[in-house]
């Protein structure tokens, strides 16, 4: 550690030159001078000496214009390696360099002319290579050589880098000390020398009328740039009417997988109950690209991650009032297509749509129909096809089917793969702002949208409660009356 008479403060401003040893032994003889801005240190220093010599000993700085500043970023090295060797691409790099440049207004004709340059020199590829943010930086540095041999450059030690890029934002490297404590350098040789040094901000403090004219600045930006953004997104949100729930499905195809065949592509389309409707820009049908399989563990996998959305609308109406709605159905098959363009169905698949909002992954098993015999085999193997259903709601409940029971005796099918997907639900309803209202009244249908899935949970416990007590009351009614006579008096 230096003795207290080593100990040095100086106050630098932002641009202010302060001379090392180094420069004042070079500068002073004017032979050495080659540029202008070596003249103008030549005569500086001269002044300086005039007036009595230069105040700082071992901290001095380096400017945006000085010789250090070019080679320390030319210099610079992308890895922390003794031996790195620079790549062609760090090599090009180094030469741009980022700075502030003179902005010469451009007419809007010549601009718009000169979208594309087809001939560009080398110092415009230097100058557009990169983002060429306007940058000036600024070195403080210390001379932490010998006591009375200063002016060594091996001793020269950067304590603290300051740069200030084009949008007024301050890159002090490292940090101001405050409550940290002070930096340390440690020597390489035989002394093992430590230096230490704090980084303190001598700036003087803000005036209230400036802070104060600063504030309504800030305050005028963000105003402008909320008018901005609400400029972009409208004044008026779209709102749903009462007894009316909107619905947003964005959803995904996943992937398919344990089918026979390769090469497959999805066809899927959305049947909307009554109550329901959809936009009229809405497509509520649409097929995938046809994906080849990969085999994953013991299945053939097609990923597709072909996404779609879907909008619409439940009005409620006065038959509802009493009874859950029917929520709509996605029904998607699954085809195959190989080299000589004979196609394949490859299974059958529904899901109705989640009735509470968020995320859902469902994985849909598939079915497809079978005929009997061997021909029908060998014709899907040979010449494609295969039986198809006429309507694919048949999947579930045909929308055409108006009777109490549906038969499907005799109707042969044989299970498939599986189709994954993934659904984000949303909803909108009025009926979800009404909660203080929800509860000094009963609740609609339409009110209870919002909690479907729990209540058809409360449903199902209700019903197994009405199942069991009606078998209770059924074996108590087939039991002799004797029996229960006796029971009831030993009790």
């Amino acid at each position: 550690r230096p003795p207290d008479e080593e100990a040095e403060e100086a106050e630098v401003g932002w641009q202010e030159k302060l001379f090392s040893q180094f420069e004042v032994d070079l500068y002073q003889n004017e032979s050495a001078c080659q540029t202008p801005l070596d003249r103008q240190y030549h005569e500086e220093i001269l002044k300086l000496e005039k007036a009595g010599g230069r105040k700082n000993y071992r901290l001095f700085t380096y400017t945006d214009h000085d010789r250090f500043t070019n080679l320390e970023e030319h210099c610079q090295k992308v890895t922390d390696s003794d031996h790195e060797v620079p790549s062609y691409l760090a090599e090009r790099m180094a030469n741009v360099r980022r700075r502030r440049q003179d902005h010469r207004p451009v007419e809007a004709s010549s601009l718009k002319s000169k979208i594309i340059t087809w001939e560009p020199s080398e110092e415009f590829i230097k100058n557009n290579h990169v983002i060429n943010t306007p940058v000036q930086t600024m070195y403080i540095m210390g001379d932490l050589g010998p006591y009375g041999k200063l002016g060594h450059r091996e001793y020269e030690h950067v304590l603290c880098t300051i740069k200030v890029d084009g949008n007024g934002v301050i890159t002090v490297k490292p940090d101001f000390t405050g409550t940290k404590g002070a930096y340390r350098i440690e020597l390489d040789g035989e002394k093992r020398e430590v230096w230490k040094y704090t980084i303190e901000n001598a700036s003087v403090q803000v005036q209230p009328e400036e802070e104060e004219r600063e504030q309504h600045v800030f305050r005028d930006l963000y105003s402008r740039h909320k008018e901005y953004l609400s400029g972009l997104v409208g004044s008026e949100f779209e709102t749903t009417l009462p007894g009316t729930l909107r619905l947003f499905v964005n959803g995904e195809i996943v992937s398919a997988q344990g089918y026979e065949y390769d090469n497959l592509y999805v066809h899927f389309f959305l049947e909307l109950p009554n109550q329901w409707s959809s936009p009229a820009f809405q497509q509520l049908s649409g097929v995938t690209q046809t994906c080849a399989t990969k085999t994953v563990g013991w299945d053939n996998v097609a990923y597709f991650c072909y996404p779609f959305t879907l909008e619409m609308f439940f009005t409620q109406g006065d038959e509802l009032e009493d009874s859950l709605p029917q929520w709509p159905v996605l029904y998607f098959e699954v085809l195959s297509v190989d080299f000589w363009q004979r196609y394949r169905v490859e299974g059958y698949g529904s899901l109705v749509l989640p009735a509470s909002p968020g995320l859902h992954m469902l994985t849909i098993p598939t079915w497809r129909p079978v005929e009997l015999g061997t021909v029908a085999e060998l014709r899907r193997f040979f010449i494609g096809g295969s039986p198809e259903l006429e309507d694919i709601t048949y999947v579930r409940i045909p929308s055409t089917f108006k009777g109490e029971r549906l038969s499907r005796f005799g109707f042969r099918t044989e299970t498939t793969g599986s189709v994954t997907f993934r659904l984000y639900c949303l909803q909108q309803s009025k009926a979800f702002l009404e909660t203080s209202a929800l509860r000094q009244r009963v609740q609609s249908v339409l009110d209870r949208l919002g909690g479907f899935s729990q209540q058809s949970s409360v449903y199902n416990v209700l019903e197994a409660f009405q199942r069991a007590r009606r078998r209770m009351q059924e074996a108590r009614e087939s039991l002799p009356q004797d029996l229960i006579s006796t029971s009831a008096s030993t009790v």
